[in-house]
């Protein structure tokens, strides 16, 4: 089974509170379905200081966002879209865009 969102990916939020925000995938979570993306669902949290030298304060870190929630941006066309998988020749699984039919 082919992914359908990698690490290091360009994806597009469809719906939520950041929605038409794009941001490159750091993480994915498979078993929980959830993603890491750069600069999308921002949460602002709380630090307390637990050791000598370390500084309290407020940090603004991003948060993990439903894989449902996200549609790959292709490569060649620029546009959001859905991913099909096509089979080359040396039994390799390909994504393919499903707009362009070219491989991302």
């Amino acid at each position: 089974m082919v992914a359908r969102i990698k690490k290091n990916d360009t994806v597009m939020v469809i719906t939520g509170r950041d929605k038409d925000k794009q941001g490159a995938v750091i993480e994915i979570l498979p078993k929980e379905d959830k993603a890491l993306v750069k600069d999308i669902a921002v949460i602002t949290k709380h630090l307390k200081a637990k050791k000598t030298g370390d500084i309290a304060g407020i940090k603004k870190m991003e948060s993990y966002i439903a894989v449902s929630k996200l549609m790959p941006v292709c490569t060649s066309c620029k546009t959001p879209c859905r991913v099909n998988v096509k089979i080359m020749e040396n039994n390799k699984r390909v994504r393919i865009c499903n707009n362009c039919k070219e491989a991302f």
